[in-house]
């Protein structure tokens, strides 16, 4: 069994029902409004809650940011190729967005990037197999609830992404000696983004089956971006690409360029006849 800590954690796992809870802690003198959400799904559901003390919940979290409740859980199941696609298949309304990490070197890391694709409308996060060595409740912890609601599909080698092409989304790969911009790329469309590691990049293999190559534009003298960072940039400009389209069907007026803005602030009036 694990622990889950936090009302936002425990919240989420409890909505998404792929954990089998066993118990719900909660702290001596805890305000009953502040969880009152977790208390009222944990009864709907059956779940079994009882009170604590906080020396109990302090040696039972990692943390000391529990806000008084800690979970005594299952593992969350992960997500398999197969119901990947099952995923994909339900969807009808809009193209699949899909996260491809190359390399993760830190719990907490993969739990802001997994808050982050959860917010910007990624499907779901693929991750190499053989990366995965982390203690889940430090992701669930830095995730802020996305561990437990979005799928994180582990695989083992390039063929799951060779069946995704086929099926007609586009494979593209962050570089940074990339010549096209991340804002000069079409990603409305049935996409796939890989991201590497901080220290290797993208590998060899994926690297080879990529139909394109972004990158993200920055200073000449600035440090890479951590994958957190890169992850939320390259997501934001796909969720921008896909609400355009929703804009214009709801006749909303495009944006005005910044530099026509600032024209016409410079601009005098005409004089009123």
């Amino acid at each position: 069994m694990e622990h889950l800590e936090g009302r936002v954690s425990i919240l989420a796992a409890l909505r998404a029902r792929q954990r089998r809870f066993q118990v719900i802690l909660v702290r001596h003198g805890v305000h009953e409004e502040t969880v009152r959400d977790v208390l009222d799904v944990a009864r709907e559901l059956g779940v079994p809650t009882r009170s604590a003390d906080a020396r109990e919940l302090d040696a039972m979290a990692h943390g000391a940011t529990h806000g008084g409740l800690v979970a005594v859980v299952s593992p969350k199941p992960r997500t398999t190729v197969a119901q990947l696609q099952e995923i994909l298949d339900l969807l009808r309304s809009e193209p699949p967005l899909l996260l491809l990490l190359e390399g993760v070197d830190d719990a907490r890391n993969l739990g802001f990037v997994l808050r982050s694709a959860l917010a910007l409308g990624a499907h779901a996060v693929m991750i190499k197999k053989h990366l995965w060595d982390f203690d889940a409740q430090d992701v669930a912890r830095a995730s802020s609830g996305a561990y437990e609601l979005l799928p994180l599909v582990q695989i083992d080698s390039v063929e799951p992404l060779r069946e995704l092409q086929k099926q007609g989304l586009r494979l593209i790969g962050c570089l940074a000696g990339a010549k096209r911009t991340l804002y000069d790329t079409d990603l409305s469309g049935g996409t796939i983004l890989a991201i590497g590691g901080e220290k290797r990049g993208l590998s060899g293999a994926v690297r080879s089956i990529c139909d394109a190559f972004l990158t993200i534009p920055s200073r000449a003298d600035a440090p890479s971006l951590s994958l957190s960072h890169a992850s939320a940039l390259v997501l934001g400009e796909a969720a921008r690409q896909r609400r355009a389209p929703a804009m214009r069907r709801e006749g909303e007026a495009p944006a005005e360029p910044e530099s026509e803005r600032r024209t016409a602030r410079q601009e005098p009036r005409p004089p009123v006849p």
